[in-house]
């Protein structure tokens, strides 16, 4: 996310008029530097705030450049347009930001260059698509497909991540209802049954033995996990090497393998399909996927695609080796190569890995939901039997007694 500050000013201009405003920026200088621009002399100037939560979201990028492109359509200026969504906009920061774009374009800066300016907000592909736009004279048209590709990114990356987190919540209440009753329920009954001096079924005799190991040891080992949580989120954190070892595990686990990789590929062959139908070269495509790609073993793997490509090698055989990439993709690259359609190869390729994905996003769901039940309802129904099963020969202990 992007550190930015929104700062309130006071400033006065060559006239000795006053002006109020707000502006965007990282640091004090920022503000002064921008009102120097417009001819205005800084009186005073307050931090407002940091950038709210969700501010700088993909969404909201989405959606500007949707409104952008409908305006231009329309027929709207740039720089009308810019600062009509920034008079309608929700957020201050927003308001600021394409106040100042405005500006900029209105005094003959390209909507590139503005926002080059903004790089911990605009990623590279948006301003080499904007650029592109503006050579080609088909703004609205880039921003419109690049609102739609990103949309469509962002939509499957919702659904691959409920996916995986549906099985892992389930998990974790099963294991939390089974460490409250064997901590706190069942020794409760192992009291009474102590109490009548008769001998017990096995598997009540088994579950109360893992019920006094909860109660004695379960605290230490709950605590122990905890801590190896916060060393391995510290260590992940501040050793990008721990975070590639992570990725590298991903792709091997049965289950979430093709489901990541999947939309890792769907994000890579898009953003190139896009790319090079708007007429960007294959190696600076490769430079915007490493840029917008936020996984550590990725960047790594695009980025050496990249040097090799540089040196004469051709696409295809960098991917087949990867060893990381999808049996289909070397073939449709190669046919992509020789026949002079790369563009319309990748665009395949995007397609068909974002609708497997998501054929496999939707069966993981459907197929883990009845198995989840099945394990809940294992464990659940074992510790009820192991509690009342006992009861059934309280009868015959009570009347030999």
């Amino acid at each position: 996310m992007a550190k930015v500050t929104l700062w309130n000013w006071t400033a006065i201009d060559r006239y000795g008029q006053l002006h109020k405003g707000a502006s965007l920026a990282e640091e004090r200088g920022g503000v002064i530097e921008q009102l120097l621009d417009r001819q205005l002399q800084l009186i005073s100037v307050r931090k407002r705030s940091q950038a709210r939560r969700g501010c700088w979201h993909i969404q909201q990028k989405i959606q500007l450049f949707r409104q952008l492109a409908t305006l231009l359509q329309a027929g709207v200026s740039l720089a009308d347009g810019l600062n009509l969504m920034a008079n309608q906009h929700p957020y201050g920061e927003w308001r600021a930001l394409l106040q100042r774009i405005s500006q900029q374009v209105s005094h003959g800066t390209p909507f590139s260059d503005a926002l080059r300016q903004w790089p911990k907000i605009f990623p590279p592909l948006f301003i080499a698509l904007v650029h592109i736009g503006e050579l080609t004279g088909k703004l609205d048209e880039c921003t419109r497909r690049l609102a739609e590709q990103q949309e469509q990114l962002h939509l499957l990356h919702k659904k691959v991540k409920k996916a995986l987190r549906y099985p892992l919540f389930i998990m974790v209440v099963a294991l939390a209802v089974m460490a409250g009753m064997m901590g706190f329920v069942l020794p409760e009954f192992a009291a009474i049954y102590r109490s009548f001096n008769a001998p017990l079924p096995t598997i009540t005799v088994g579950v109360m033995a893992i019920s006094r190991w909860v109660v004695s040891q379960g605290l230490w080992w709950l605590s122990g996990f905890i801590l190896l949580v916060a060393i391995w989120l510290l260590l992940r954190r501040r050793k990008p090497k721990w975070q590639e070892q992570e990725q590298k595990l991903l792709l091997r686990l049965p289950l979430v393998a093709p489901l990541w990789r999947g939309q890792m590929l769907s994000q890579i062959y898009t953003t190139l399909s896009l790319s090079q139908q708007a007429g960007i070269p294959l190696l600076q495509g490769l430079a915007a996927v490493e840029q917008t790609i936020p996984v550590i073993f990725w960047k790594k793997v695009i980025h050496q695609i990249g040097l090799h490509i540089a040196q004469g090698m051709p696409f295809w055989q960098l991917v087949s080796s990867a060893g990381c990439f999808s049996p289909l993709c070397a073939q449709m690259i190669r046919i992509g190569e020789e026949s002079g359609a790369l563009d319309l190869m990748l665009e395949k390729l995007a397609i068909w890995h974002h609708g497997q994905t998501q054929e496999l996003a939707d069966n993981l769901a459907s197929a883990l939901e009845p198995m989840m039940m099945v394990i809940i309802g294992l464990i659940i129904g074992t510790l009820v039997i192991a509690m009342y099963l006992p009861i059934f020969q309280l009868g015959d202990a009570m009347s030999g007694g």
